[in-house]
Parts: structure tokens; sequence; C-alpha cells
């Protein structure tokens, strides 16, 4: 091998970088430790709540040190910076994707129009995106063309004062198009910007925030997240904020006692309509009646239908209206916007706007105010003026919110404090529909436009406000179209698994590389951790995220890596096999299995990369380490072991036989006709085959909320639960809903369709609590709601450890992108092999033998999901382990196909039948070897790598069995099959010219 020193020395420097990148992770993590133990001593567990305030003593001691230099100049802060990121699979956390509504765009592009085609266009795009994967805008335009004579470039709909500048009357709808798709992508990036700078200062270390596609679509995800509510309420809130003049309680007190009196009426009113439709009774009946409406009316009089449900009124001159319980606000909604009691308004009062104040968390009454509306039903001045905030606290020690405005807010804010000063009344401001303070003004006219924000909420209720109106508000509503949220105590788990799995694989490995190839074997174990470390340094130095699926791709790359050097190894035995002195067998065996060895990779990196392209989430983390891990193996491979072995060999007093005295002749001088049995082999896969169809087509698949929506909860409890009886309560609370168990006795997975079409964290918060009164006999006593949630603090036992919601459009886009994933791996391994091996014949024996392998694996989830222990549905992880296996599988057909195309280059006089045998004799111990590792790996992963995993597991267990077999038995004999018929067609032909 020439330049040695080159690579010996990148391959130091390599390792020495690596090092450094982990180094952060390492420094990070002791700290942490001793933060830990430092709260544990101080917060024993007699406190009352100690796992938050353990949790608060630990945040105090990493801020008290965080930059304070631990080694080197490398303090807590940048080695936390720097380290290892770990997904939400292995942190705790949440992940959301939202989806801005661009439906409020277009609105707020046609300024709020009342035009009935304008209209009319978005009633049909809301329907037509229920079923489409189109994007919504694409839907609405579609619409609009189909309502005849309707114009973009209406004066009604976009040629408004607002787009006068680009849209004019004369403009066709072709011309419109381009600059309302422009105007949407601006305001999409726009709602990009405000939630990165919203996450920027929420406090998580790592945030992961990304654009998806065109779609309107913004992944967001927070490891370590604990407040799972406060990060929705920040994410979805379109901070709204708005300063209104607001009307005192004495100036309605009449409109009280009319609209009270006029809903007293409409219900007598009601109740005698109701008395006269029964009233066709018999004679003997008509004194009841009679009674029935005296006690009627009595009740009537008794009754104040608006009056009961007020908990207290308004204090004189004050601009609180009224308190009423919040369980009766809808109620009283509802009164209030009924059309005959807004008809006793008067003035300019018939434009007053009815909204809550917030509400303290402990208090039981919501305060109602009423803003001094207008026609346009626009505010005096908007949040759109507000140019920095910070949190602070007023004159009496309160948290507060002070303001800074831009020039023109400044003017209208001076207007509008000195019309208050002067009447002594004061101005509503307003977040998102709630009132947070309505202060008076008594100092004159405030210049400057610095104001504050006063009301009844924590220090980070504060910072949170400041936050959202430091970054803007969002252009348009944002609904969490998908969210999965992980308790940390799952998190936890997951490492603890990941780790034990990659453990016992890695020594496994290990310990069959020197049983099999002896002192050779250590040299391949040499580069094998080498080649861990590499891809561990690799990580930490992209940045990129470690996920449990991530963790599974590390270690497949430990079994998979092997086949590499087993590729080298087996070429130099067959070179040593040949007469070859130990130097030139070790030389041409490394040159003779170059090319398997990179045909191999790439197939496998193909497949890796349409994952990376297409996936979200767990499956970009597999899909990176994989990759990682191919390009670090080929290069451990070919030049870490060589540099060993070379410096081994060199010495001619040193013999490397590259095998044991149990494994020297093991698979060696075989001669088994494979071809001769095809057709037998054809007829069990086709049995297989026709079974996996049969059952797909009657039992189908276990789909998962991925691919259908709905809701799924992994729910711990403190002892074993019948998910039965479960179920049967599930159903009685949402009508609909499966229970299983989902690994240990003690812990259910539920997943729901309740709902599923409908957004908001309010109906999140409805389906919780539904979910907590259905299992809650089942709980220990004495548990409550927070206990029961996810994203609670500290290490939970029970409860929530995990949730995840898909809506159906996503749901739907999902199943898409993951059939384009499988469909796309197999047209790009197609072209390659055509390209490489320059015979369609090898590109259709191996694109069916894939086929092939994907049938049976799903014909084997069919077939088994019912009864197996463990999680079999379809979700993203399952196309993961299916694009997995077409890798796999490649993989062996590859390397069996590449020693056939050399066989026909060296045996020209061969027949076809005699050189594909031979050829796969060749390469049975390879195929035995890499087959028994992977395999070795994966069940140790299976075994011990958590619940999670482990039909994904299963999956690449079954998958690498049948492409191990379909390599030998389906891919080759197809091959063979399809040269015999070009041949007979050829000769055929010939026969025809020559007659």
């Amino acid at each position: 091998m020439q330049n040695k020193g080159i690579i010996k020395v990148f391959a130091i420097l390599f390792a020495l970088v690596c090092i450094y990148q982990l180094s952060f992770t390492f420094i990070a993590g002791n700290i942490e430790e001793d933060a830990e133990e430092f709260a544990q001593q101080e917060i024993p567990q007699s406190v009352d709540n100690y796992i938050t305030a353990r949790e608060r003593a630990e945040q105090r001691y990493l801020d008290s040190i965080g930059n304070e230099e631990v080694f080197m100049g490398i303090t807590y802060n940048t080695a936390k910076e720097k380290e290892l990121n770990k997904g939400l699979d292995l942190k705790g956390g949440i992940n959301v994707i939202l989806q801005i509504s661009v439906k409020d765009i277009l609105r707020e592009l046609a300024n709020n129009s009342k035009d009935p085609a304008f209209n009319q266009a978005l009633v049909r795009a809301d329907e037509a995106q229920k079923t489409s994967q189109e994007n919504y805008l694409d839907l609405f335009f579609d619409a609009f063309e189909e309502i005849p004579d309707a114009r973009l470039a209406s004066p009604d709909v976009f040629a408004n004062r607002n787009l006068s500048d680009e849209i004019n009357f004369e403009m066709t709808n072709e011309e419109v198009k381009p600059i309302i798709r422009r105007k949407i992508d601006e305001s999409i990036v726009s709602a990009f910007e405000v939630l990165r700078k919203r996450i920027d200062k929420f406090g998580v270390t790592q945030p992961n925030i990304q654009r998806l596609g065109s779609s309107g679509r913004i992944l967001v995800e927070l490891p370590g997240a604990k407040e799972i509510e406060r990060v929705q309420d920040l994410l979805q809130s379109t901070a709204q904020l708005e300063f209104w003049h607001v009307y005192k309680s004495n100036e309605f007190q009449n409109f009280f006692v009319q609209a009270n009196n006029l809903l007293k009426q409409m219900e007598v009113e009601e109740t005698a309509e109701t008395t006269v439709d029964t009233a066709e009774a018999e004679q003997d009946e008509i004194d009841a009646l009679l009674e029935s409406a005296s006690d009627t009316a009595q009740v009537a009089e008794q009754n104040n239908p608006l009056f009961d449900l007020m908990a207290a009124p308004g204090f004189q001159g004050g601009p609180v209206l009224a308190t009423f319980n919040i369980a009766d606000t809808s109620k009283v909604r509802e009164y209030l916007n009924n059309p005959q009691v807004r008809n006793l308004l008067e003035g300019e009062q018939r434009y007053a706007k009815f909204v809550w104040g917030i509400v303290d968390e402990d208090a039981q009454v919501a305060p109602l105010y009423a803003l001094k509306g207008n026609r346009q039903n626009e505010p005096p001045l908007s949040g759109s003026v507000i140019t920095d905030a910070t949190q602070a606290y007023d004159q009496v020690g309160r948290v507060a919110v002070t303001m800074q405005m831009n020039g023109k807010g400044a003017k209208v804010w001076e207007e509008m404090t000195g019309f208050a000063s002067e009447n002594q009344s004061q101005i509503a401001i307003v977040l998102d529909n709630v009132v947070y303070s309505a202060p008076g003004v008594s100092t004159g006219p405030i210049s400057g436009g610095r104001s504050e924000i006063t009301g009844d909420f924590s220090i980070t209720e504060g910072q949170d406000l400041a936050n959202v109106l430091r970054a803007g508000k969002l252009p348009a509503s944002a609904d969490i179209v998908q969210s999965e949220i992980v308790g940390p105590s799952l998190g936890q788990e997951a490492i603890d698994s990941g780790i034990m799995s990659f453990a016992i694989a890695l020594v496994l490995v290990l310990l069959w590389m020197i049983f099999y190839y002896g002192k050779a074997g250590i040299f391949a174990d040499i580069a094998l951790v080498v080649n861990i470390l590499y891809i561990f340094g690799v990580l930490a130095g992209l940045g990129a995220v470690l996920t449990l699926p991530g963790i599974a791709g590390i270690v497949l790359t430990i079994g998979i890596s092997v086949d590499a050097n087993v590729l080298i190894f087996e070429r130099i035995r067959e070179e040593y096999a040949k007469g070859k002195v130990q130097k030139d067998a070790i030389r041409d065996g490394f040159n003779n299995a170059l090319s398997s060895i990179l045909d191999a990779n790439i197939t496998t990196g193909l497949t890796a990369l349409i994952l990376l392209v297409l996936g979200t989430g767990p499956i970009k983390g597999f899909a990176t380490t994989l990759l990682i891990g191919i390009a670090t193996s080929l290069f451990t491979a070919i030049f870490i072991t060589r540099l060993f072995i070379d410096r081994y060999a060199k010495n001619p007093n040193k013999s490397l036989d590259f095998s044991t005295s149990v494994t020297k002749n093991l698979f060696s001088g075989l001669t088994i006709k494979f071809l001769e049995k095809r057709k037998t082999f054809y007829i069990v896969s086709g049995v297989f085959i026709l079974v996996s169809l049969g059952s797909l087509f009657t039992q189908g698949l276990n789909q998962g909320v991925d691919f259908v929506g709905g809701r799924s909860y992994t729910i711990r409890f403190d002892k074993s639960v019948n998910p039965t009886e479960l179920q049967d309560e599930l159903v009685t609370e949402f009508g609909s809903a499966s229970a299983k168990t989902f690994g240990a006795a003690n812990q259910i997975k539920v997943t729901t369709k309740y709902k599923v079409e409908e957004e908001g964290s309010e109906v999140d918060e409805e389906i919780t609590q539904k979910l907590f009164s259905a299992v809650k006999a089942y709980l220990p006593e004495g548990t409550t709601y927070a206990d029961f949630t996810v994203g609670g603090g500290g290490e939970r036992e029970i409860g929530i450890m995990q949730s995840i919601k898909v809506g159906p459009s996503i749901a739907d886009d999902i199943k898409q992108a993951s059939i384009w994933a499988v469909l796309g791996s197999l047209l790009v391994i197609f072209l390659y092999i055509l390209l490489r091996f320059r015979k369609y014949q090898f590109s259709l024996g191996a694109v069916i033998a894939v086929i092939h392998d994907v049938l049976i694996v799903l014909g084997v989830f069919s077939l088994t999901y019912k009864f197996m222990p463990f999680n079999m549905e379809i979700d993203q992880a399952f196309i993961a382990a299916i694009l997995t296996v077409v890798g796999y599988s490649l993989n062996d057909t590859v390397v069996i196909f590449d020693r056939i195309r050399e066989f026909f280059n060296e045996h020209p006089s061969w027949t076809k039948k005699d050189a594909i045998n031979a050829a796969i004799n060749s390469t049975v111990s390879r195929t035995v070897n890499t087959s028994l590792t992977t395999l070795v790996v994966l069940l140790a992963i299976f075994i011990f790598g958590g619940e999670s995993i482990r039909g994904f597991m299963f999956a690449l267990i079954v998958g690498v069995i049948v492409g191990t077999y379909s390599s030998i038995f389906i891919a080759t004999p197809i091959t063979y099959d399809t040269f015999n018929k070009e041949t007979k067609r050829r000769k055929l032909k010939q026969k025809e010219t020559v007659a």
C-alpha cells in the first residue's frame, strides 16, 4: 500500500479530533452528575415536591459554575453547546410539526374579503385538503378557477389597498398567482423566524427548528423540555397584541339589567311554547297542566339568567363589568352575543367587544371587560409597533412586562393615554383576545412610547410574554398537526437499554472475529473500535442528533462493517490457496476485494441516502448514522486494518493465516450445484409470497398513527393491568380506542382517533383529561392529573411516559412519502446495478429479489401482529427497516454478482451455469460470516434494546434471513434464467437470418 505515512498521520489526527469533539460530552456529563449529587444532598426526599425542587437546585448549581473554566479553557456552557446531541427518545422533551394556516394568510391578504367566490373557494379547499396531498394554496387556486367569472384581481379580493403596488384590476388570474405564492412564502418565512426567536429565548439547549418543504409546516424539536404545556402555548400563540379604550362598569349597568330581563322573558316564552306543544292531553289532565303553568310563572319570577351566573359585580368606575365563575364563561358569552341581547346596546356601545381577562392559576372566577370597538373592528393601536419588551417588576414588586414602541406607535399611545387621563378611563392591553391588564392613566399623556403590562402572572409567564412580544406575532394561526412527547424517565431507560445492546453486540462481534480469523481478527477488531470512535466523533462534530434508531444504526453498522474485513480476509485466503507467498496474497486479496466492498457499500448507502432525504425525526437519525458508519467503515477496513496487517506481515518470519485451527478449511472446496435446485426454490418462494399476499389482502397490517392519524399514549402503572378491561373503560370514554400491553405488564399503549381532525391545545387538554378519567381507577390512590400528564418534572414511575399525535392530513403525507421512498430506492438501485454491471439481467435479478424480500417481511408482519408479544405497528420506523432490508439484501446480492462477473471474465470457456455455481460457492464463507455477525448484533438489540424498537429489530431480523436466502436462491437464478433466454433469443435470430 502506497502513502502509508500520510494515511497513518491522517488516521491519528482524525482520531484526536474525534476525541476532542467527544471531550465536550464527557465534561458536560461529569458536571451534570456533580449537579445531581449536589441537589440530592441539598434537597432530601422528605421535602414536598422534592423532584421539582431538586431540578431547580441542579439548575442553580449549573448556572453558578456555567462560566468557570473546567479544562484547558473549556467551561460548562461551552461544553454543553458542543456536546453530542441526544434526540427526543433519549433525553425526553417535545417534537412537534406546526401547520401555519395558509387560509388565514389568504384572508389577511384579501383584507378579510366578503366576496362570495373567494369564500366559496376557501370552503372547497378545506374539503379537498382532507383527502389530497397537494398544498392548500394549490387547492385554493383550483377551486377558485372552477367558479365562473371569478377574478383574483378583483378589488374585492386581492386588488385591494394593501396589494395595490403589485396587483391591479387588469391582471389575469395567472398573473396574480405567482404574486400570492410569493406573499404566502414570505409569511411562512416570517412565521419561521418568529418561532425561532421565541425558541432561542426559551432556554432549551440544542433546539432544532426547520421548515418542511413548501407545505407551510415547521418542525420544532426541543430535547430536554419538561414544561410541555408552556412550550405548546409558546409555539401556538399568535401574539395578537392590541390596545383598546375600555368602558367603565357603571356604563353597562342598565344594559345588564335589560339583558337579564330579556333573557328571562325569552326563557318564559320558550317554556310556554313547550307547554303548548305538550298540552294536547285528555280532559282529566287539564288541572295538572294549569298547576304546572303556575309553577313555571313562579320560577320565572325568581330566575335571573345573567345575574345568577354573576360571581360579583364590578367596582363603580372600574373597567371590570363583573366576574363570573370560569365554568359559566361560555354560557355568558353565548348570552351576550345573542343578536336580540346586542340590539339593546345603543350608540357607540353597539360596537362593544366583550372579552375575558387573564385568570390566576388558583382563581375560580374570570373578569369581563367591554372594549370600545368601532365599525372596522380594529384597535386604535396594535402590537406591530412594539420594538422591544422585557420582563420587569412594577412599583409594588409585581411581575410586569415593559415595552418600547416605534415612533408611529409612540404618537398614537400618547393620544390614547392623554384621552384616558382626561376622562379618568382605562386602556385595556389585550393579547390574543385576553385582557392582561386595564390600567388607568393619572399622570397625563405618556410620551416616548414606553409602557408597561401588569397582571396577575408568574415570572415564567412574564418572561414568555416578553419573549413573544419581542419576537413578534405569527402571521397566521399555528396548529400542532403532529407531536411526540417523551418523558425523561423513558428517555433514560432508552439510553440504558441502548448502551447495553451496544456493548453486548460489540463484544460478541469482537469475539467472533478472533475465533474465526485468529490474529487477523484482532487487527479487524482494532479497526472496528477505531471505526466506532470515528462514528461518534463525526456525529458530535457535525452537531447531528443521536436517537434510539440512530444507536440501532450504529450497532447495525458494526455488523455490516465486519463485512468489508470478511471480504478482504476471504480473498486473501483464496490467494493463499493459489500458492502465493504471504506478501503477494495480502496485496492481491485487498485489491480483488475492493470492487465488491465498494459496490456493496454504495448500494446500502443509496438506500440510506433516500431515507435521509424522505425521512423525518428518528428516521433521519438512523440514516445519518448509517451513512457515517458506511464511510468510516470503508476507511477503517481498507486502510486501518491494512496498516496493521502490512506491519505484521512484512517480517518474513511471521505468518498470518487469517484462520484458526477450527476454521482453516471451513467452507473450502464447496461444489454445491445451486442452480440445479432453482425451480424448487422458486416454488418455495412462490408459496411464501402467495401466503403473504393473501394475508395482506385479508388481515391487512397493523397501521400505526403515523399512517392513519390519531393519538397514542404509553402509560405506566404501578402494577400489572389487564388491557382488555382497560380498553372497555376507554371505549366508554372515547367511543373508539384500543389498549395493548407495551413491554412490561404494567405498561399499556393506548390509541384513539377521538377528535383526530380537530386541532388546538384545548382539544389536546380535553383528551388527556378524558384519558385520566378512564384510567384513574388503575392508578395509585391520590394520583393527580399533574402527576399523570407527560412532561412533568423529574423521573416519574407512573403516568403518561410518551404521547404521539398525528393529524389525518399529515398521516396521508407520511404514508405517501414512505411508498415513494421504497419505490425510489428500487429505481435507484436498478439504475446503479445496470450502470455498474452493464447488463440488465443483473438489475432485474436484484430488484425481483428485493421485491420478494419486502413482500415476505410485510407478510410475516401481517400474519403475526395479532399474537406477537411486542408492538408490530407499521410506522415510519418500519419503513426505515424495510429500506435497510433492501440495502442489506443488495449488499449480499452485489457481492455474489461481482464474483460472477469476475468468473465470466476469468473463465470465458466455462458455461454460465458452471461459472455462477462456482461464484456462489466461493462466497459462501463470506455470506455465512456476514449474516451471522449481523444477526447476532440484531438479536442483541432485539433482546436488550428496549420495547420501542423491538418491532423495528424484528423486521430487520426477518429481512436479513430472507435477504441472505434471496441473494443465493432468487436473485442469482433469475439472472441466470434471463441470460439463458437472451442467449436462446439471439440464437433463434441467427437461425432466422441464415434461413
